[in-house]
């Protein structure tokens, strides 16, 4: 046996625990960050897909291209969080999961303020959505590893704000069970690329 195949088995097993130890309470966190955002990218896909016909929209159903793109989105969204609810915690691959999401959930947010009109609390809650995609890619930069424990902070700070103004929208009503979106046709490799 060579000495560094000795390092390996006899030190993974307390360095496999203590990262372990490390690396739930950050799984716990980009976790809830990566759920928050799918959520609120089926907010929006259902705020645009139950619009009817009113003073605001007399046509009545949403544009099928607003649709298609707030579907999307949300789909996109539902299945970082897939990936990130069936892999092994992995504080790195964890993170790029929570910022795919949060992009995912940015783009929703861009459909939803076009549909929307482009009103002030749907502008505001694009805003927010882009500040909470920014703050999880910042947190999953190679250099964090998804392990900054202030880039993860601020991205979770962020994360929350994005959900006020999507409230504030009118997108997500508090309390409210949201929905979840199906994520449609798996690609193992897609599903895999989403760990990058």
């Amino acid at each position: 046996m060579s000495e560094q195949n000795h390092d390996q088995e006899v030190g993974t097993p307390a360095e496999g625990a203590e990262h372990q130890e490390t690396a739930n309470p950050l799984r716990a966190s980009h976790m809830a960050r990566a759920q928050s955002a799918a959520a609120r990218a089926a907010a929006v896909f259902h705020h645009i897909e139950g619009t009817g016909a009113d003073e605001k929209h007399p046509e009545g159903a949403a544009k099928p291209e607003i649709l298609f793109k707030a579907t999307h989105a949300a789909r996109v969204a539902a299945q970082a969080l897939a990936v990130i609810s069936e892999s092994r915690p992995n504080p790195a691959a964890d993170s790029r999961c929570a910022r795919n999401a949060a992009a995912a959930a940015s783009q929703a947010a861009q459909v939803g303020q076009l549909h929307d009109d482009s009103s002030e609390l749907s502008t505001a809650a694009f805003q927010a959505a882009v500040k909470a995609a920014q703050a999880a890619g910042a947190a999953a930069v190679a250099g964090a590893l998804g392990e900054n424990e202030t880039l993860n902070a601020e991205a979770d700070t962020a994360e929350k704000a994005a959900v006020a103004a999507a409230e504030a929208a009118g997108w997500i009503r508090p309390g409210e069970q949201i929905r979840e979106v199906p994520t449609g046709t798996r690609s193992a490799d897609v599903m895999a690329m989403m760990h990058f």
